[in-house]
């Protein structure tokens, strides 16, 4: 490092928003990211301490980053070096430095007694840093190799692997249901964290490099997986995990109940300008209850607060994390820890230890959750393990929009792969081995359709696994 001490001198400089009281009146990005100001990436590039052991790229990164290596070329201004390094794990590092939780930065050394390297700001400043400067160069192919390969879904795990195949000379057709490519990166993720013009742009850089893109279709409706079979050397599906959970719970049928991700997906296609279809959902002027303490849950909030809502709380079945890391994770584990989103820091009340019985309502629309307060016990590690309602803590919770933010299920194609004879695992999602093969021969699945919801970047890396796993495929028919 052009600093080997900095680690000891510089102090990280934490991720920095726009005031509360600006940004909620808008849907553009929260973040005031470090590459804006001169010097800044390359001073806190400077503060990795390049350990003989980077736990960074190995147990933090789902991807393998080879982050002190591009944290060295960073530091010393040698941007195009560091891309290059960057891109030969991932695909979509804009992506990424934006949604990622940066597991990395919950592995790296300097947190065991100092805070971490902003690494996720890094990576994110190389990647605008090349697109400003013209070095996402096209990926096309020198020569094809006559194979064409079918990708359903066009979310995250789907386009990665499209553009790795893409670049091995593969020709690669992407069916997605929705009407533009990005799955959750366009229609879940709110604009506020991930502005769509992001993903527009790369988009429109994959069909430059000729990747083709048939969106509206859905599989099942518009074609059958058995027709992909025929016209396609290979079928990968990536669909992710859609279906939400619901809360059969007495009063579900009121109005004003909504699955989280119909809500988003709203709200996402209002600011982008498309239709969207069915009743409109809005929080202006209503007392929200969004039901789901994670990520979703937390998109929910600060979508809400920018609609208008008179008032949002979340509330969590689980009891409250502690605010540092949990024993029960130590480093480099992905820690069990209390998180507060820039949401949440936007006017929010957060409740833990809840558990909703009934949705209470008048006039036929909601108006209400009956709800009482539980009990955990802990596991051997530590862990929230089972729970217990606590008698006489019934309470009721006013409100006129209850958002369901409490995960997903499987794929929301299910009843068309089943018709195909695709197997199934016991918490069905698609059911496919290491390499990503499922039991049919020419169809394959990588991402959330087939390990269940989890983030962006372990479905690019379930996806980075299944695209060696096609090629070598591919290179074997006669």
């Amino acid at each position: 490092m052009a600093n080997p001490k900095a680690f000891m001198e510089v102090k990280r400089r934490e991720v920095e928003y726009r005031p509360v009281e600006e940004r909620v009146k808008d849907f553009n990005e929260v973040e005031n990211f470090l590459f804006h100001s001169p010097g800044a990436v390359e001073e806190q590039a400077e503060r990795c301490m390049d350990c003989g052991i980077p736990f960074c790229h190995g147990a933090g990164c789902p991807l393998s980053n080879v982050i002190p290596e591009f944290n060295e070329l960073v530091s010393r201004k040698h941007y195009e070096e560091a891309l290059r390094l960057l891109l030969s794990t991932n695909e979509f590092p804009e992506f990424t430095g934006r949604v990622c939780p940066a597991p990395c930065e919950a592995a790296c050394t300097a947190g065991l007694n100092d805070d971490p390297v902003t690494i996720r700001e890094i990576e994110l400043a190389v990647a605008e840093e090349a697109f400003k400067r013209g070095w996402m160069s096209l990926g096309v192919p020198v020569e094809r190799t006559g194979r064409k390969v079918a990708v359903v879904g066009a979310g995250p795990a789907g386009l990665a692997l499209t553009a790795k195949l893409n670049r091995l000379g593969h020709s690669v057709t992407v069916f997605e249901r929705s009407n533009a490519p990005g799955g959750l990166l366009r229609y879940g993720i709110p604009d506020f964290k991930l502005d769509k013009g992001i993903v527009r742009r790369r988009v429109a850089l994959m069909r430059d490099e000729g990747v083709v893109f048939e969106t509206g279709v859905a599989i099942g409706e518009d074609m059958s997986l058995n027709l992909l079979r025929r016209k396609f050397d290979a079928v990968c599906l990536c669909g992710g995990s859609s279906t939400p959970r619901d809360l059969p719970i007495p009063g579900r049928d009121l109005r004003g109940i909504h699955f989280a991700m119909d809500f988003l997906s709203q709200q996402n296609k209002r600011v982008s300008g498309e239709p969207f279809d069915g009743d409109e959902i809005s929080a202006r002027g209503k007392r929200v209850v969004v039901i789901g303490g994670g990520d979703t849950g937390s998109d929910c909030v600060g979508t809400s607060i920018r609609q208008g809502a008179v008032s949002v709380t979340q509330i969590e079945i689980m009891p409250k994390p502690p605010e540092g890391r949990s024993e029960a994770t130590p480093w480099p584990e992905w820690p069990y820890q209390l998180r507060t989103s820039s949401s949440h820091k936007e006017g929010c009340e957060r409740l833990w230890n809840i558990a909703s019985k009934s949705f209470v309502g008048k006039n036929g629309e909601v108006a209400g959750i009956e709800a009482v307060k539980v009990e955990w016990s802990y596991n051997a590690k530590g862990l929230p393990g089972k729970f217990v309602e606590l008698p006489d803590s019934g309470f009721k919770l006013e409100a006129d929009l209850v958002l369901l933010a409490m995960g997903f299920v499987g794929p929301a194609d299910k009843d068309a792969y089943a018709v195909a004879g695709l197997e199934f695992s016991e918490r069905g999602n698609i059911a496919a081995d290491c390499a990503g093969r499922t039991n049919l021969d020419n169809v394959f699945a990588a991402g959330d359709i087939v390990t269940g919801p989890s983030l962006v970047v372990r479905a690019m890396a379930n996806a980075a696994q299944l695209a060696a796993t096609v090629d070598g495929f591919l290179k074997e028919l006669a």
